[in-house]
């Protein structure tokens, strides 16, 4: 838990349920059909799945058995043609149940940018891999920035990185604008990290052509969890999470964080957290 943070309620008693994280940019020729079908096999499941011409975008769950069916026939049942095989998905223990609901929707885009023209199903930034990004976020010439809003930054970050001071992903653009020119006259790199991969992955397919080197942390900082032994190392803090748990610590455990917590002193941080609630999730 953040020490920065409130002391919290008695976490309540463990649930058999885990937590699946998804994404995938992939062309999508009719997203409706592809939304019926993945209301078929989530009957067991609760969460979230969005979907567009340009991908998928999912959290959802329930328990291993349940999570392991579905993932088993995204990725090899005929009827998804192969579009899903080798998707990584992030999974973490509950203890909190995640979602109180399913919702599977059709959207313009699976995480919107607001510029657009981006295809991210084609072209990316450079991937990084957990154990090399901890090596590279330390090179002198590589500018750390934090891909997610200033309120989950503030609850926590990878150290020495730095915080756009956005609101929301679409008012990241305007701050790559803003410094771009400084980073090349300074010879910098950039590497970019947000929770699950899917906003760098979006904004570096945008910034490859702005004539700079772009790296992202493969599969966002739950996968850097996942991987690294030894994550709190260069981690300080708690990951947020968009879902009831609302923050995970370097285990993948759930730290009692509540949203209170985490929109304290945001400039819409009451506007948040009536959302939030109302949603039922982060």
């Amino acid at each position: 838990m953040n020490p920065d943070l409130p002391s919290h309620a008695a976490v309540p008693a463990a649930l058999d349920t885990c937590h699946d994280a998804f994404y995938k940019f992939v062309t999508i020729e009719d997203p409706d059909a592809l939304v019926t079908h993945l209301r078929g096999i989530t009957q067991n499941l609760l969460g979230s799945v969005l979907v567009a011409s340009e991908g998928i975008n999912g959290m959802l769950a329930g328990s291993e058995q349940a999570l392991n069916t579905f993932r088993a026939t995204l990725t090899q049942d005929l009827r998804f043609q192969g579009k899903f095989a080798g998707m990584h998905f992030k999974r973490s223990p509950c203890i909190t149940k995640p979602f109180n609901k399913l919702k599977i929707h059709r959207k313009a885009e699976i995480v919107p940018l607001g510029i657009e023209g981006i295809d991210a199903t084609c072209r990316t930034g450079i991937n990084v891999s957990p154990a090399d990004w901890q090596k590279l976020i330390h090179e002198d010439d590589v500018v750390v920035i934090d891909n997610r809003n200033s309120f989950e930054h503030r609850l926590g970050r990878f150290k020495n990185s730095i915080n756009p001071q956005v609101a929301n992903f679409r008012d990241f653009p305007n701050y790559v604008k803003d410094h771009i020119q400084d980073w090349k006259m300074e010879g910098k790199r950039v590497a970019m990290y947000c929770t699950g991969g899917i906003r760098c992955e979006k904004t570096s397919a945008w910034m490859l052509d702005l004539g700079l080197p772009v790296y992202q942390l493969e599969g966002g900082i739950l996968n850097y969890f996942i991987e690294m032994p030894d994550a709190d190392k260069d981690w300080e803090g708690e990951c947020f999470v968009f879902d009831n748990r609302i923050a995970l610590d370097t285990h993948l455990q759930e730290t009692g964080t509540t949203l209170e917590d985490v929109y304290d002193g945001e400039r819409d941080g009451e506007w948040r957290l009536r959302r939030a609630r109302l949603l039922g999730a982060g």
